[in-house]
């Protein structure tokens, strides 16, 4: 078993329960089908996760000298990030809470023989 090459991106825009829905489709299958996966999502979530499976790939390419033949997404992460707290003005005086969530997203792809 070769080691795990890992990706990461912080802060994403998104809320966590919303890029977890893509990232659940994409953990275990081979590098080639999730990008085939993510590329026809439609969901906003489907390409910030497309991005960092990207920069795992290069990283385990270029510092790993790993195949990219033969990889597959081993662990597939979202954990919530910073919640920016805004509010809204309503009608009669009153106020609305707003919450800007963000999401930090994991990805690593191993090797498989």
């Amino acid at each position: 078993m070769s080691e795990e090459v890992r990706a990461l991106h912080r802060d994403a825009q998104m809320s966590a329960q919303k890029v977890r829905l893509i990232v659940d489709a994409v953990r275990g299958l081979p590098v080639s089908r999730a990008l085939a996966v993510l590329e026809l999502s439609p969901k906003k979530a489907a390409r910030i996760v497309e991005k960092v499976l990207k920069s795992a790939i290069a990283n385990a390419e270029q510092n790993n000298d790993l195949d990219v033949d033969h990889l597959i997404v081993s662990t597939a992460s979202v954990d919530e990030g910073q919640t920016l707290k805004r509010f809204r003005p309503k009608g009669m005086g009153r106020m609305r809470k707003r919450f800007h969530r963000r999401s930090h997203v994991l990805i690593a792809v191993r090797q498989v023989s």
